[in-house]
């Protein structure tokens, strides 16, 4: 289990990482473009991944992972914070992260 709480430290250790609302969700950022989202409630979050490991989660654990209707055409999976693993979360996050951050940055994340 992971509590909002612990989302938001894993989240916002990552380089540059940032939160800023939208459409009423606390949205982690990385030079203003969305990583991952986590839900007004707080039970769940939506975190950027490609489209094949979206499958495989879903499969895998179809009760911590699901694609809503509204992020079918997202590059997006919600993750039930009840239910997932802490250190599966931060290695979602983190390549969320990768694959939202610019290339000077993942540059110097990668050197050090």
């Amino acid at each position: 289990m992971v509590t909002p709480e612990e989302l938001h430290t894993l989240a916002l250790a990552l380089p540059e990482a940032h939160e800023r609302p939208a459409w009423g969700r606390a949205c982690f950022r990385v030079k203003d473009k969305i990583f991952a989202s986590m839900s007004p409630d707080g039970v769940e979050v939506a975190v950027k991944v490609a489209e094949d490991e979206r499958h495989a989660l879903v499969a895998g654990d179809p009760d911590t992972f699901s694609v809503p209707p509204h992020y079918r055409n997202w590059s997006m999976v919600v993750i039930q914070l009840a239910t997932v693993e802490p250190d599966e979360l931060r290695e979602l996050l983190t390549e969320a992260w990768r694959t939202t951050a610019p290339k000077r940055l993942l540059a110097a994340f990668d050197a050090g």
